[in-house]
């Protein structure tokens, strides 16, 4: 089924061939058949807004597809994404076991699916089902090593342009494509967005993606980035 922003509607969990790949959905059949009778699908437009920080828990998210971004706001309105959620992803989790409000605000970045169950059924979904709760232990401990890894990143980087510089590694090895010229990479976000998710302005990212493609590391092609230097990326990176 296809939905109006063009998506391909995975309704029933228990069909869903993508759950095997994604380390949420993965359970036993009797626990996903459970869960698919307390969730709800929706499928939301890009721009639209799951939970807001300090916000108290209403459930949790999980993303099938598209893309979400967490974000932190100061009193001055400063926003600061935290990370960006890929499928599989379970959104507003810590807050719906812990009962604490949201400690980010989630923002779908595509049209996206999401189902949604609500706390107090999750709860007892996770009462019944051990294999639920591995995994739930499992994603909490992702999560925790992420924010780590965010963190050292912050705060032990010299420079803005070690920061992007990993940045842009850590998106090679994720999702890059070995061509000839190099490794192929698709921006997944704009400079705006890496500015907020490395605490700096949008100004500089421009300069600095700009630096890099002088000292060809890089090729811009539209939404295309070509890494044609890896080696001199790593070359930023002290330590």
């Amino acid at each position: 089924m296809h939905s109006p922003y063009g998506l391909e509607i995975r309704d029933n969990c228990l069909q869903c061939s993508a759950r095997f790949n994604r380390l949420f959905c993965d359970l036993s059949s009797e626990a996903l058949e459970a869960f698919q009778a307390i969730k709800s699908t929706t499928v939301y437009p890009r721009g639209a807004v799951l939970f807001v920080e300090g916000q108290s828990p209403r459930g949790v998210y999980v993303l099938c597809s598209g893309r979400a971004k967490l974000t932190t706001s100061s009193r001055e309105g400063k926003t600061l994404i935290m990370r960006v959620a890929d499928p599989g992803e379970v959104l507003g989790l810590s807050a719906t076991v812990s009962g604490k409000p949201y400690d980010a605000s989630a923002e779908v970045m595509d049209a996206a699916q999401v189902n949604f169950v609500p706390r107090d059924h999750f709860l007892r979904f996770l009462g019944r089902h051990g294999d639920a709760c591995l995994r739930v232990a499992q994603h909490l401990s992702n999560n925790y090593h992420l924010a780590c890894e965010q963190i050292r990143s912050l705060g032990l980087s010299h420079s803005v342009g070690e920061r992007l510089a990993r940045l842009l590694l850590e998106w090679c090895d994720k999702t890059g494509k070995e061509s000839d010229q190099g490794i192929r990479v698709r921006m997944l976000l704009t400079h705006e967005q890496i500015a907020q998710l490395l605490g700096t302005s949008r100004e500089t990212i421009t300069r600095l993606m700009a630096d890099f493609k002088r000292n060809r590391f890089i090729i811009l092609r539209g939404s295309s980035l070509l890494v044609r230097d890896k080696s001199g990326l790593q070359g930023l990176i002290s330590g």
